[in-house]
């Protein structure tokens, strides 16, 4: 035990004078939290510009821009006359969508005939154009629901009764675990959560070695020539350092950015340590491999930077091709995040996410052998090259 206490001061040394260490570990993470947190901060997509194209210009289509106008989605900033408009506007990015409201709607309206407005979005831009969809379509079926009653009520209808004819069926929805839509609470955590995972795997493709690179590695094999003993040592060394990151994240960043779940700390605390450990793991194999810095450098950032893509977080893997689940499910972050989903977002109890602890636990148990029995193979031919 003294002698791995010895690895992991030393290690700590390491981190905070190496600028390839601390740099990576405690620098960047801090200015990556901040910005993430700060991108998001308004929290929803609001007063989206559109445009207006109306030509009827009757009391009805003047209530329907009025309510879209109210909307807190939607802001009309543009009146346009032709569909030619609408497309200058888009290109040049002034409006994100526009609704169309033809000739005679107010008279087909009264006539019991089917009249039809067109909404339009810019597909290009898939967030903006859902939201003018949603707040565009919700204003034209209600405002489509009340003209209706309106005129079932001025033939003598009574209210409750016009309305049911009206509207036979009503849905009530009941959105679970982000009912507002919170950008920030949905997308600030997994990025978060993400750079966390890179700046461990790249930190600790360096642990092993940047001890041949930088010619420390006799002072460490003075200490211990147990490839187990120093991988138990530096791996503890590097966790204590994920530890002070997730006090950051947990207790500095989420409650400034109203992201904090004080119910949910120790869960995600478990699973967190279980992703820091798969991440070490994953890096300290590397390292133990190649002695070429640049090399597993390279493959770390490979590895690591489409995790959030891979994820599932934006899309459902499940709908990805074969080889892109797979590729998913090789990455410690992917079954982190099906946990951290679990135990953070939806504050269920830990039992729920023990198919995901599992999985971490399963890198863990291979990664690390692995790196000692690959760490030890290059002591004993380091000390023998000396030797001879």
């Amino acid at each position: 035990m003294k002698t791995i206490s010895q690895i992991i001061i030393r290690e700590w040394k390491r981190i905070f004078s190496i600028p390839n260490f601390y740099v990576v570990l405690l620098v960047i993470p801090p200015i990556i939290f901040l910005f993430y947190g700060l991108i998001y901060q308004k929290q929803f997509a609001k007063e989206l510009p559109m445009a207006v194209w109306d030509e009827d210009q009757s009391s009805v289509s003047r209530q329907l821009t009025d309510m879209m106008d109210h909307s807190d989605l939607i802001h009309i900033t543009e009146k346009v006359s032709s569909n030619a408009e609408i497309e200058k506007l888009m290109k040049e990015g002034k409006i994100f969508g526009a609704v169309h409201f033809p000739k005679n709607l107010e008279s087909d309206v009264k006539k019991n005939h089917q009249s039809n407005i067109t909404l339009y979005t810019n597909g290009a831009y898939l967030v903006p154009a859902k939201m003018i969809y949603k707040g565009g379509a919700e204003v034209i079926i209600k405002g489509g629901l009340a003209v209706v009653l309106q005129k079932a009520e001025k033939q003598g209808m009574p209210a409750e009764q016009a309305t049911a004819l009206v509207q036979p069926i009503k849905l009530n929805t009941t959105t679970l675990y982000n009912p507002d839509f919170n950008y920030q609470m949905y997308l600030t955590p997994g990025l978060i959560t993400v750079g966390l995972q890179m700046a461990l795997v790249v930190a600790s493709v360096l642990i092993l070695n940047l001890e041949f690179k930088r010619n420390t590695v006799d002072e460490l094999l003075k200490i211990s020539s147990s490839s187990s003993q120093i991988i138990v040592g530096k791996t503890l060394a590097h966790l204590c350092i994920s530890w002070i990151l997730f006090v950051l994240v947990a207790y500095i960043v989420f409650p400034v950015f109203e992201l904090g779940k004080p119910q949910t700390d120790f869960n995600f605390f478990l699973i967190y340590t279980l992703m820091s450990l798969a991440c070490i793991g994953i890096g300290m194999m590397l390292s133990a491999m190649s002695n070429n810095l640049l090399f597993v450098t390279d493959v770390a950032l490979f590895f690591t930077s489409p995790a959030f893509v891979f994820s599932g977080f934006t899309f459902p893997r499940w709908a990805m091709p074969w080889y892109d689940q797979f590729y998913a499910d090789i990455m410690p972050y992917t079954h982190f995040l099906d946990g951290f989903i679990k135990l953070y977002f939806m504050e269920l109890p830990l039992s729920y996410a023990m198919p995901e602890i599992f999985k971490l636990l399963i890198f863990t148990g291979v990664t690390f052998p692995l790196s000692i029995v690959f760490f030890q193979r290059k002591i004993n031919n380091y000390l023998k090259e000396k030797s001879v």
